[in-house]
């Protein structure tokens, strides 16, 4: 895993912006495996800033996002459909019908699951997939105990989950308790992973996905497996990585060093 840190979390997220930019600008017609939450937001925000006055084209992107709140209709302020839209989409020049979100609201979720699986295979796969990271080290909503080799599938948010996304809602009994979420042999499967991870509140789950052992109690961790995963880190969450100033001197040194 290449581990990339960042002063601040304007930066980080340019940088991871310039990623994808880049994928673009080699392959415009690649498929973007999307996240939402807090920390991709700023990512978002750089790549509408390079629609609009650097010409960065979506026309040809496909895009399948991770998770979805099970019972949210589309337009629920909530939903993963409006935050998308809100913060991405309506902003760029994608075709409304090249962007895969999963349904909260289908009348059969099995057959809905094994639908999403087989899209993203007739689409050619994912690309470049963007991931943050949950307080207990998930990603998507591969909640701790999940298996590593899951597939798209219904999850029952645990609890931490629930009170960490109570901020977004009204009071927390309003937030859903289940999700429809990618596998993490689902994720593990896109070609390139950008892991995304700010603030002081996300150190231990960075430190356990990075350096800790391979685990389902830490769904991140399996990205420990994948060949071509960078992370994206603020100082505060990567400040409680035990070999940070090995990180930070190959960050240093990647210029210089020899191209494979």
């Amino acid at each position: 895993m290449e581990i990339l840190i960042f002063d601040t979390y304007e930066q980080m997220s340019k940088a991871a912006a310039k990623a994808v930019a880049d994928l673009l600008n080699r392959k415009p017609n690649a498929v973007l495996g999307l996240a939402t939450g807090s920390t991709p937001l700023g990512l978002y925000k750089e790549l509408v800033r390079m629609h609009k006055y650097e010409g960065l084209d979506f026309s040809q992107v496909t895009t399948f996002n991770l998770d979805e709140y099970v019972g949210l209709k589309k337009d629920h302020p909530q939903s993963y459909h409006y935050f998308m839209h809100e913060n991405l989409f309506k902003h760029i020049n994608i075709p409304l019908q090249n962007i895969y979100i999963p349904s909260g609201t289908t009348n059969n979720y099995a057959a809905f699951c094994e639908w999403y699986e087989r899209r993203i295979k007739e689409c050619g796969g994912i690309d470049l997939q963007l991931l943050g990271v949950g307080s207990d080290g998930h990603i998507a909503f591969n909640e701790p105990s999940s298996s590593l080799g899951s597939r798209t599938r219904i999850k029952t948010l645990a609890h931490s989950t629930i009170q960490d996304n109570a901020r977004f809602f009204e009071k927390i009994e309003d937030v859903p308790i289940y999700a429809i979420t990618m596998g993490v042999g689902t994720i593990l499967e896109a070609r390139k992973i950008l892991f995304l991870a700010n603030g002081a509140k996300k150190a231990d789950a960075v430190a356990k996905a990075i350096e800790g052992p391979v685990t389902s109690m830490i769904t991140a961790s399996a990205l420990q497996l994948h060949p071509f995963v960078t992370a994206y880190l603020d100082r505060e969450a990567a400040s409680k990585l035990t070999m940070i100033d090995y990180y930070q001197w190959i960050q240093a040194k990647s210029i210089e060093a020899p191209k494979p």
